[in-house]
């Protein structure tokens, strides 16, 4: 039996049970891209599937909705793959093992995918349904969002004929999103060069961080394990002498890395001097995280004493270098929109191999030029390092539309419904409309959804009456639409 089955509303759940049973990690969209595709076949639906996954889906109106302007239903079918240690799920295989608890949905031990498995489940409802009444229905489907909305800068829009989007892509119930950050992701190269040497090999472990999405959690104050990472080899330079063979870190750029470690090597009788030092500065930083990530560990795990292949010293140093001085977290406010994160930037992901050490990052602001100077920064530290910098998946910020009659009407449904005013917000976080307005002038739109908590964690979980709510919410919605 299913484990959603008997939820309400019946066909969004029983949808979203199916879109978590097929592996569907950003790069990894075939399989859930035809599952659309036959979705299109079975129900008579016309369709276009691109070269990149993206796929569209085109109905009619209902009985006297023929003639009404059509709607763009958005949400993007890639989701953040992160598991717990323990978890023995293959994401490249494998769906997700679902639960139920007090009203909330979550996986056992890996992300939900909630973020945007329930925007594809309930236009997939929608589609279905001839019952629910709709204007013509344009339900776009990207691939690879959370990895730099690439699926989104790749669609050809020419097929889509309207200007009104409702974007399902957002996280908290009641607050209608208007505006976003734009972004690019952005990895440096430094290059290492190494050596073999003599000593204990030892495993610097920085874990139990709380993580989160690199854009909605970036003003939480929580620890970049990465960035944590860097400073930790720093201090332990002050302490003892010890030789660098790599460093990791991290899944996503677009996720703050709750796990980062090194592999070091140092003399046989420095190896309780290093024990001390984990020790120390565990307890360091539990204390100037306690608020924020509670469950912070700094562990060392000592191996096998023999040759090891490590960094060169001038290696060593500038990779240090780069972990303590690259910028990170927030570096502006917006003096327009009170709280609200103008630019930020997170190290995300941290690799190594035989020459190279690579940092990726999510760059976001809301002005274009900032975003360009963060990555300038990169550039000019980097250079100065003996690195470099690339960058992709480049998107555009989504500006605050003054004149949006999608929002008016939203909010005086949204008012009728929960009898108060919803929020309307700009969010760091970048979302898809921003391509979307870029590549199809004069488009109103908004990005809305049920409440979920801790995207991008293996903590993720979605409010089953919210979910309720919103869906009364987008059908409403859509039969204002006339």
């Amino acid at each position: 039996m299913a484990v959603l089955s008997g939820i309400e509303p019946e066909a969004v759940f029983r949808y979203f049970e199916e879109i978590c049973a097929i592996p569907h990690g950003s790069g990894n969209t075939k399989q859930i891209s035809d599952y659309c595709v036959r979705f299109a076949k079975e129900h008579g639906l016309s369709y276009i599937q691109d070269e990149s996954n993206n796929v569209i889906l085109f109905q009619d109106g209902t009985a006297g909705y023929e003639q009404s302007e059509p709607v763009i239903l958005q949400g993007h079918l890639d989701m953040v793959c992160e598991k717990t240690p323990e978890c023995t799920i293959d994401f490249e295989k494998d769906g997700l093992s679902l639960q139920v608890a007090d009203g909330i949905i979550s996986a056992d031990g890996t992300t939900l995918g909630g973020d945007d498995g329930i925007a594809i489940a309930m236009a997939l409802s929608l589609l279905e349904s001839k019952e629910i009444p709709h204007p013509p229905l344009e339900a776009v489907f990207t691939v690879d969002e959370e990895i730099g909305m690439l699926g989104a800068a790749d669609l050809d829009c020419t097929p889509l004929k309207s200007r009104i989007m409702l974007n399902l892509d957002s996280e908290n119930e009641g607050i209608l999103l208007v505006s976003c950050a734009g972004g690019t992701s952005a990895t440096c190269h430094l290059p290492v060069s190494r050596k073999e040497m003599d000593g204990t090999a030892a495993v610097l472990t920085i874990s139990g961080l709380t993580g989160g999405h690199s854009g909605v959690e970036i003003d939480k104050g929580r620890a970049n394990s990465n960035q944590l990472l860097g400073r930790a080899l720093n201090e332990l330079g002050k302490k003892l002498p010890f030789a660098l063979a790599s460093v990791s870190g991290g899944l996503k750029d677009n996720a703050i890395p709750r796990e980062s470690r090194a592999e070091i090597v140092v003399a046989p009788e420095n190896v309780s001097a290093l024990l001390a030092f984990a020790e120390e500065y565990e307890a360091i930083f539990a204390s100037e995280y306690r608020a924020t990530d509670s469950g912070l560990s700094l562990s060392v795990v000592t191996g096998q004493t023999g040759t090891h292949s490590v960094f060169e010293e001038d290696s060593q140093k500038r990779t240090i270098a780069a972990l303590v001085n690259l910028p990170g977290g927030i570096q502006r406010m917006s003096a327009d929109i009170a709280g609200l994160v103008q630019t930020s930037l997170n190290m995300g992901i941290l690799t190594t191999t035989e020459t190279e050490v690579a940092m990726s990052y999510a760059v976001r602001s809301s002005v274009g030029t900032e975003k360009e100077e963060v990555v300038s920064r990169l550039v000019n530290l980097m250079e100065l390092l003996g690195g470099t910098v690339s960058c992709m998946g480049d998107y555009p910020a989504w500006e605050y539309k003054q004149d949006s009659k999608l929002r008016d009407l939203m909010t005086e449904v949204f008012e009728q419904q929960y009898g108060r005013k919803p929020e309307v917000e700009a969010i760091h976080a970048g979302v898809e409309c921003g391509l979307f307005a870029g590549k199809l002038p004069g488009l109103d739109c908004v990005s809305f959804g049920p409440d979920m908590k801790d995207i991008h964690t293996t903590g993720e979980c979605m409010d089953i009456a919210s979910v309720r709510r919103t869906w009364d919410y987008l059908l409403e919605v859509l039969k204002r639409l006339k």
